[in-house]
């Protein structure tokens, strides 16, 4: 064994045995009551319990003579989802669909098979329970858009109130922005590093002031606000299914794997069909049926249901209930640039630093230390636009780490995310387990669009995922100035003077014959080391009924069927201008808003038609 493989084996036992020590002093924050035994039959059926899977949920419950029934493909959030820091290791686990991208034509060329892993949250609150808790609402300006794409009451002034109805921020922030109260907690990054000081400092320097990015604008730099209370995770799972779950009308069911929509001769989805314990079952919905379960998943189960483009279905031999184009288009995602690395003399935390027991105990006694760092994340940033009519909305955030992707000696971050091997070694080598510090800018609003296909009929083959990254040139121009900025950032005098901080300048394998520090040379780095930002939205595109590629209208309802409506980050119509966790949230909270009351209305509809009818019978 090399010296290197044994460094990485050492760093892995020690990180196994802090996660022991962690974990055993955890407990979960409240009791989530699931069901074995479901009805036959419910007022909603909710399919996914997701980031807006469990919103919607619980907010129908709310309703005490609606029954509903939640139905997640997996299980509990396991204990350790609960720490920031262990979110780069949920990769690729049991709580993870692991979907893998088809190998890119554009870019990946430094990842095993020109592929990668794009996970997804298989468990109760989805990607909220496996995500790096980034709390970012985006850009006043993405929904707004939304709104002029022919979406009524999708612009800001109509959001707000749900992303402040979902949020309880415990930092200081304008009150008429900020939500105080709400199921979701949200803090300020506990912990901070001098390096974060530093790079806070070094953008100043270049002209961009410390903001609260979720307030009304967006340009500048800050310390990230986190989904976490006390340096623990804040999922939908335990913020809102918890307190719901106990309700006697909400039943939840886990490890049921959904395979179908069922639609009676109307075309009215009147329940679903799924699989739990190694048998299939159905059960049916009297009012709707809710489909929450994600960009990726959304999709496919409408098309295995009968529901998407006739020439797709036709293809796998599936009957077409319904012929709808846009089903699997105006795939979006965040890419981002890895491997912009620094090393620094002081300033951050070694990786040994994690498993002292000062460490450990910080974090289990006071929610503080590096273990609140979900990778290490310690700054975000988003810069003027340079092209576009608007210098405000921004098109390239940027995500400072306290750690690089060797300072673990690569056991987690580097050997998680499938970098092909000799490749990376031979790059990073010589900064092998020092203290650093690496930024990644990532693309905000990619002009690149890419799909989700069907492998085959069947509901448990995962989906064709071609992100098609970077097949529009745009975004490797727009990324390569946002690497341009990122060395700006980097290599300021402060960070120089203060923390030694020195760029890893060795050229890239596969770029090392184009002129370094050329255009053309970050722009073969960057189609090298580019990689998801995990924000896949747009598959089942919201848009007016004019537009061919549209999937549900602004209610979330499915075109050209009833009683089904899609609800998650599949509807965006465009990504938002940072993570999409928060907005998938406030979209879950705005779609419950809806259901409600367009079933008051109805039921308010038929007691005045009711009372009519008495009336004009002499009663």
């Amino acid at each position: 064994m090399t010296i290197l493989g044994l460094q990485r084996g050492v760093s892995w036992l020690v990180l196994k045995i802090a996660s022991i020590a962690i974990l055993a002093k955890l407990t979960k924050d409240q009791f989530l009551s699931v069901n074995t035994n479901i009805d036959a039959e419910y007022d909603f059926i909710v399919v996914g319990g997701g980031s807006a899977g469990s919103v919607v949920a619980s907010r129908l419950s709310e309703v005490a003579e609606w029954r509903v029934l939640l139905l997640e493909a997996g299980g509990e959030p396991p204990l350790q989802t609960y720490v920031p820091g262990f979110a780069p290791l949920l990769i690729g686990t049991q709580v993870d669909w692991a979907y893998r991208i088809e190998p890119q034509t554009y870019c990946h060329r430094g990842y095993e098979g020109d592929s990668f892993f794009l996970p997804s949250g298989r468990v109760l609150g989805g990607g909220s329970s496996i995500n790096w808790m980034l709390y970012v609402r985006g850009n006043r300006r993405d929904f707004n858009n939304w709104e002029a794409m022919g979406n009524p009451t999708w612009g800001y002034r109509h959001v707000l109130p749900f992303f402040k109805k979902s949020e309880n921020y415990s930092g200081h922030g304008r009150a008429n922005y900020r939500g105080r109260g709400g199921p979701v907690k949200v803090e300020r990054q506990p912990w901070m590093l001098p390096i974060a000081r530093g790079i806070l400092k070094a953008a100043k320097l270049l002209g961009y002031s410390h903001i609260d990015y979720n307030g009304p604008e967006q340009i500048g730099f800050s310390v990230p606000d986190l989904s976490t209370s006390n340096g623990r995770r804040s999922s939908t799972a335990h913020s809102y299914l918890s307190p719901a779950s106990t309700r006697p009308n909400l039943h939840i069911l886990t490890n049921a794997f959904v395979t179908q929509i069922m639609f009676n001769n109307d075309k009215k989805a009147v329940g679903v069909r799924f699989i739990h314990d190694g048998q299939e079952k159905s059960v049916g919905a009297v009012k709707e049926v809710v489909l929450s379960t994600g960009a990726i998943r959304s999709p496919q189960l409408l098309m295995v249901s009968g529901v998407g483009p006739a020439w797709h279905l036709k293809q796998h031999k599936i009957p077409v209930l319904h012929d709808l184009e846009g089903v699997g288009e105006n795939f979006q995602d965040h890419i981002m640039t890895m491997g912009l690395t620094w090393s620094i003399d002081r300033g951050a935390v070694s990786f040994a630093s994690y498993f002292w027991p000062s460490a450990i105990s910080k974090y289990t006694s006071q929610g503080t230390g590096p273990w609140t760092m979900p990778a290490g994340i310690s700054v975000l940033g988003w810069t003027k636009a340079e092209n576009g009519d608007d210098p405000l909305w921004p098109d390239v955030q940027y995500i400072a780490s306290s750690l690089t992707l060797v300072t673990e000696y690569g056991t987690t971050l580097g050997s998680s995310l499938g970098f092909k091997k000799n490749v990376f070694r031979n790059y990073f080598y010589s900064v092998m387990g020092r203290i650093g510090f690496t930024i990644l800018p990532s693309l905000t609003r990619p002009k690149s669009r890419g799909t989700i296909r069907l492998r085959s009929s069947l509901p448990q083959d995962p989906p064709v995922v071609d992100p098609n990254y970077f097949s529009h040139n745009d975004d490797v121009t727009t990324m390569v100035r946002g690497i341009r900025f990122a060395l700006k950032l980097g290599n300021s005098s402060i960070l120089k003077k203060k923390y030694g901080a020195k760029l890893l300048k060795k050229p890239l394998p596969g770029c090392e014959k184009i002129v370094y520090n050329s255009d053309a040379y970050w722009a073969c780095f960057a189609r090298s080391y580019a990689s998801t930002n995990y924000h896949p939205v747009g598959t089942c595109k919201m848009g007016p009924s004019t537009d061919p590629k549209a999937v549900v209208d602004h209610t979330l309802r499915v075109y050209g069927v009833s009683g089904l409506r899609v609800v998650d980050a599949s509807i965006m119509p465009l990504v938002t201008t940072g993570n999409t966790n928060a907005p998938t949230i406030m979209i879950g909270e705005k779609a419950a808003h809806m259901i409600k009351r367009a079933w008051s209305r109805k039921v308010t509809s038929r007691k005045r038609s009711s009372a009519q009818e008495r009336r004009e019978s002499g009663l």
